[in-house]
Parts: structure tokens; sequence; C-alpha cells
């Protein structure tokens, strides 16, 4: 199968339309873990998604804590060399291995990019990273949800001189493309300024909308675009409740956030105004929150979870559903009916 396809800014890398997500699989044990994951259910969803055309697999060196890596790297070994995907990473989550369960520094020294990434690569057993990204700017404190406003450290790395190792890893060809994951128009700006920005990856669902202007800036600067949580970690999928999330073990990270807390019910609505598009389409309403992102003017590509192959085949579809006009006028209806989440509801 052959999903439609899209370029990733400059790099001469063409993408299927949706990655594999690895976030989930890094499994529990961790402050952002999803729980315990069987490695022999993610290593089969990793081989169902690519045999259905995916060509590219998102992960980072945080997720389970090197586990996610470690997992994707032995996906990547049952795979003939014809069918290898790209394999995207990110850096900058520093954590402390004698306390696995606190949240991860967000440090991006030159020293500890370059450790990172020697790190990455043989958990992936790989020669090279298609894709390195920066995870978050660097505030050398701990990870706060937000991405953005927080407190910063007096000795944290500034963006030119972290933007300049990873153009300088790109020059070395240990990566050949990078970007920047969870960074402002202002912080895209500086960073440009030193080398160019090949892919941006912002949280942008129906739910998550705040990033249109980043998105707005890399279709106006030649920057690919990359949009991880298409389907809000789970919400949009159809098959969520109140009842699973009451149910979701305490080690989920999902149980202290406020999408799937004070936001629940809203968010939960929103999901229901999907079904009647997916419906007249005949896929799944997470199909539909995925092609309503990819429908986004300037999205190159949707990064999408899975732990099964049973969960990729719910958003298999979506790289090859069109939305219409009628369908997006009705989910502009709904987000602005429903109040669900922040931001533009239509481009």
């Amino acid at each position: 199968m052959r999903l439609s396809e899209q370029s990733l800014s400059i790099t001469g890398i063409t993408l299927s339309r949706t990655g594999f997500g690895a976030w989930a699989i890094g499994g529990d044990g961790w402050r952002y873990g999803w729980g315990p994951q069987d490695d022999a259910a993610s290593v089969a969803a990793v081989q169902h998604a690519v045999d259905g055309g995916v060509n590219w697999i998102d992960t980072a060196a945080v997720y389970g804590l090197g586990h996610s890596e470690e997992v994707i790297g032995k996906a990547l070994a049952t795979l003939p060399a014809h069918a290898r995907p790209y394999v995207f990473t990110k850096c900058g989550l520093v954590w402390d291995p004698s306390d696995p369960t606190a949240a991860p520094h967000r440090i991006m020294k030159p020293a500890s990019v370059r450790r990172e990434l020697e790190d990455s690569l043989r958990r992936l057993n790989v020669d090279q990273i298609d894709l390195y990204q920066v995870h978050y700017p660097d505030t050398g404190e701990s990870l706060d949800w937000g991405g953005a406003a927080g407190t910063v450290s007096p000795n944290a790395t500034p963006i030119e001189e972290y933007w300049q190792v990873m153009a300088d890893l790109k020059a070395e060809g240990k990566v050949r493309a990078i970007g920047l994951s969870n960074h402002s128009v202002a912080e895209l700006e500086r960073a440009e300024r030193i080398a160019h920005v090949d892919a941006i990856q912002p949280a942008f669902s129906a739910v998550n909308r705040g990033a249109a202007a980043e998105i707005a800036w890399a279709k106006a600067h030649g920057t690919g675009v990359i949009a991880y949580s298409p389907m809000q970690s789970g919400l949009l999928t159809g098959t969520f409740s109140a009842e699973r999330a009451a149910a979701l073990p305490a080690d989920d990270w999902r149980t202290g956030h406020p999408d799937f807390t004070t936001g629940l019910i809203t968010n939960l609505q929103l999901a229901d105004a999907l079904r009647p598009v997916a419906d007249r389409h005949g896929v799944g309403v997470g199909a539909v929150a995925v092609a309503w992102v990819l429908a986004w003017p300037g999205v190159s590509g949707a990064i999408v979870g899975a732990r099964t192959p049973q969960q990729v085949d719910g958003w298999l579809p979506a790289a090859g559903l069109e939305l219409t006009a009628q369908d997006l006028a009705e989910i502009t209806a709904a987000i602005e009916r429903t109040g669900a989440g922040t931001g533009p509801s239509r481009a």
C-alpha cells in the first residue's frame, strides 16, 4: 500500500502523510509514561504500520528513558533494508537515572547534545539520524507541560548556541536534517538566523490549535511541519470515554493532565461531533481527527501513536482521506459550538 506523500522542507526526505509515534511504546516506570506496554506488541505495531505504507517513525531519547529507541531499534532489525523507514528522534530532555520518575530537565549544552546523539545512535542501531530535533527550548529546569513560560535557569543554553551545535551535527553527517519541537515563532526566528530550520514539530489537533502561528511561520520559510498528538493523546479516537479516563492506571501521565480532567467532557463532545463526518467517509473518528490536522495549510505530516497493530488500523486511512469543504465547515462549527480547546478554529 502506498500512502499519500509530502516532501519535508528542502531535505530530500519524502514522507508518508502519517508517521508512527513512539512515545507510548516507551512503557512505564518514568514520569510521562502511558502505563505498562508489551514490547512484542510494539514491534508488531511498527511492522504493521510499515506494511501499511508508513515510511517514518518519530521517537525521543526520553521516551521510556531510552526504552522507546531500543524497541524501535529491535523493530528496524526485523525489516528488510528496502523497507526501512526514516527514523526521527529528539534530544534535550535529560533524566536522572537514580530517580526515573522525576521530571526530566530541559538541557541543551553542546557536550550533552553530542552525548545524547551517540546514545540514540547506539540504541537505535543506526549510523545516521534522519531528522534530529530539539525536544523543548533549554531552560535548565524540569519539563513543564506548557513548554514555553516558566522558570529559566541562568545556566540555560541560548538557542543560538544549541542550534549551532545541531547545524554542526548535520554538517558532520551524523544527522540528515535538524528540527525544533515546541519552539515559539520568536525562537524559530532566532534559530533561522543561524541555520535553516528543516522542520518543526508542534502539538496540533482540533483540541490544541495553539501552534497555528508556528505552522504559518514554517510555511512561509520552506520549513516542514510534522504535527504531534493529532488525536489529542486518545481523546479524539472516538473510543475514549469518561469511564476510560477514570480507569487509567496511576502511572499514566494523562491522569493529571487538564485535557483528561477539567476539560474532559468538552473534549469528548468534540470527538462525538466528528462522528457524522467519519460515517460519511466510512472511517473511524480518529482518522477524521488526523485528516483535519493534515488539511491545515503548511502541515507536512502527522505523528500518530499506536501500541498495537489494531490501533494502527484506526488511523491508517487518514493519510488518504480528503476532507471536503462541508466536512471542514462542520468541524469548525463543532469546535466553536463545544468550546473545546484553544486556538483558531480554521486556517
